[in-house]
Parts: structure tokens; sequence; C-alpha cells
């Protein structure tokens, strides 16, 4: 029996910069920066005065007012951008089979603004006064589930929770449910919206974020020898994924193949990945046999690129450790540098850039590259500061995250 085969005809997000997946690519493409002050809560206190907010984002558009009212926000975006993806697929759900049409969603945190909302309930007001929704809005698996409820799903539904790989991780294991005949359409990505005051004091004593808060659209500097840390950011990436020949009867459009996941663990540190870039390297060398590709093939990589020295470091090394002397004929760059970090939304949001990449012959730019790090390699391309056209015909995405998780999609055109 030959391989089933994984297309992706859908694509929604809702991101800092853009609220559809064309309005994001064009503003990477444009080297816009979504980091501003944060306004939805008062941050003065605090060391770190920004981030990749969502402004003025209403879920109504997507839902009604007494179905969104139940959600945490992290599952709020999460339902709006597969709301977009589905309507971008075109499937018509009343021609399927319900039970071969699953879910499966990363976060890294999920709830975490219904838990600081009711916590100030129960101090206040006394443990009779906490929501009977609590649960129901806090739990990592509410983003699938709200998801599955409000188009009638029946199929594979689950959520993944490997910090800043869960998006990653999800749409890997989506792509397996199809491969292994479990189902044929998945709605997969991951979503996020940790930029809560709990959230961020965390990363704030962690020392992990950025510090420049009298200058936020240049906070973000993956591979910049003067950057400082990462700038936190809420949002969510979804994408439909889809049997081939599932796809191909209904004369669906397709943006891209996904050919092949990796995943591993470095088993090292629960905040620090291998300085070699050991874990990484084999997650990519994994996803490229998966695919059945020499490293050659490979045109783009849309890195983790954190804007963190360690992690910077680490991957650059893990791509020469698989692409050798091709290291330098790939574009590499980081879409973190104008969209922050989204935690486990990024990895989803990421691989939709690749789509794009793919289906436009652009590459959008690595932002605030101003002084290329040596230890990073001054021959690597990082696509400084302007976007390139350029024809892809193969991008990896690549996710780390805390715990030591590693996980490479490889998407090519079809």
């Amino acid at each position: 029996m030959s391989k089933r085969r994984v297309v992706i005809t859908g694509l929604g997000c809702v991101t800092p910069l853009a609220e559809s997946a064309d309005g994001l690519f064009s503003a990477l493409l444009a080297g816009k920066s979504g980091i501003s002050m944060i306004e939805n809560f008062d941050a003065s206190q605090f060391t770190v005065h920004i981030g990749g907010e969502i402004k003025n984002f209403d879920v109504t558009k997507y839902v009604d007012h007494r179905e969104g009212k139940r959600m945490d926000l992290f599952s709020q975006y999460g339902v709006a951008a597969a709301v977009q993806a589905m309507n971008d697929s075109g499937i018509d759900l009343a021609k399927e089979d319900l039970y071969r049409v699953g879910v499966i969603m990363g976060t890294g945190i999920g709830g975490i603004q219904e838990i600081e909302a009711q916590h100030i309930r129960l101090l206040n007001k006394g443990p009779r006064k906490v929501s009977p929704f609590t649960v129901p809005r806090l739990m990592s698996n509410a983003a699938c589930g709200n998801i599955a409820i409000h188009f009638g799903l029946k199929g594979p539904n689950h959520a993944v929770t490997s910090a800043c790989a869960s998006g990653s991780h999800a749409i890997g294991e989506a792509y397996c449910n199809i491969l292994a005949g479990r189902s044929d359409v998945q709605i997969t990505g991951g979503t996020e919206a940790a930029l809560s005051p709990i959230g961020l004091s965390s990363f704030c004593a962690a020392r992990s974020l950025s510090l420049r808060n009298d200058d936020p659209i240049h906070a973000s500097r993956p591979f910049d020898k003067d950057r400082d840390g990462f700038v936190m950011s809420d949002g969510a990436g979804v994408l439909i994924l889809e049997e081939y020949e599932h796809a191909k009867k209904r004369g669906a459009k397709i943006y891209a193949e996904l050919l092949g996941y990796g995943a591993t663990d470095d088993g090292f540190h629960i905040t620090q990945p291998l300085p070699d870039g050991g874990g990484a390297s084999k997650a990519m060398e994994l996803a490229l046999a998966d695919a059945g590709l020499v490293p050659e093939k490979v045109d783009y990589v849309n890195a983790h690129g954190t804007s963190t020295k360690l992690n910077d470091l680490g991957e650059s090394a893990a791509i020469k450790n698989v692409f050798g002397d091709h290291a330098y004929n790939l574009k590499v760059s980081s879409t973190k540098s104008c969209l922050g970090h989204s935690l486990g939304a990024t990895g989803a949001v990421e691989l939709l850039i690749c789509c794009k990449s793919i289906t436009d012959s652009a590459i959008a730019p690595t932002i605030n590259l101003e002084n290329q790090d040596p230890e990073c390699d001054l021959k690597m391309d990082y696509v400084p500061n302007t976007a390139r056209d350029a024809e892809v015909n193969v991008a990896i995405s690549n996710s780390f995250g805390f715990g030591g998780h590693n996980a490479c999609l490889v998407v090519g055109k079809v």
C-alpha cells in the first residue's frame, strides 16, 4: 500500500500583526513589527513593559457572544483561527463523515488568564464566588474541545502541551493521524494567551525577556549580538491538514504538502538547550528522513530564533550540523523578530508562514539584525531586515521548548 499523503488546504491566524494569513504575510514581508507597549493591563510595576499584544480582538466576529464568553482568551484565539482556516479550506462538513474529521491543538500554558481571574475572586469574595466555568475555561484541552463543539466534529481530538514546541507537535501528531488512516481531515495548530500579569512576571523573574522598554519594535533581534532576550506574545495559528486524494477529489486549493515530522528531546536541562544543538539536529534529520529528502533539497528554514543567546547559538550549530556546506546556501529567518514569541502557538504560526513562502515565492526577513553575532556564523544568510523574492520548493520549521522538546516539520510545493 502506498503511503498516504497529507496536504495543507486552509490557513488561519490571530497575531499581533494581523488577523489573517494574507495580512500577516504581507506585514512580515514589509518588515513590520507587532511589538508595542502593553495596554491590556498595568505593567508599570514590571521590569518589562512590552509585548506582542493582540489589540482590539473581538471573538464575536467568529462565534456568538454566549459561546465566546464561556472561553478563556487562549480558546477564543484558537477558535477564531480555526474558523478562518475552515472557511479558507472550503470544506463542506455536511458532506463529510464527522468521525473522520479531528482536532489536535497545542498550548504551552492554557487558560492562565482564567486562573488569575478566579484566584482574585477566591481571595476577595470567597470560594462560593468562583465561577462554575473555571475548569472548562482553564483546561489545556479547552481550545480543541471548543473547536470540535463549534463545528460538531467527532474525530480524533486531543491537546498537546510541550512548551514552545506545542504547536509543532500538535501538527505533527495530526499528520500522523492522517497517515495512519485514522482521519481524513485534521484541524490543528497552537494557541496561547499568556501575556498576563502572572505570565509576564514569571518570565521576568526568569530573566528571559528583553528589557528594551523604550524601543519595543527593535526589542526582538534574533542572531544579533546586541540581543537581550525574547519578547513575549499572544496569538494562534491553525492549519487544515487533509489527505491528498480527499482534497483532490473535492477540488481543494492546496498550499503545500506536509512531507515530514521529527521530534526529539535534549534530555539535558529544563530550560537550556544542548549547546551543540544535538537534539535539534536529530529532530531535523528525522523530519528530512520522514520526508525522504536529502538536506540539499531544502531552500528555507523558518528558525525558532528566539533572540536569546543560548537558543540562537544552539540552533545555528544544529543547522550547520545537519546541512553542512549547504547551510551557507539556505535562507534562514526568524519571524519572531516581527511577532515576538507566542510560546505554544509559535510553531503553528511559523508553519503557516512557510506555506505562504512556498505559494508566494517570498521569504520574510529577520528584522533588527544590525550586528550579526559572529558566534552564530557570519557566513549564514539570516535574511537580514529585507524580504527576499525566492523560489521555495521545500521549507522546514523548527520549534524548541523548555523541557528540551524539539520538533521539526517539512513542507513542500505540490
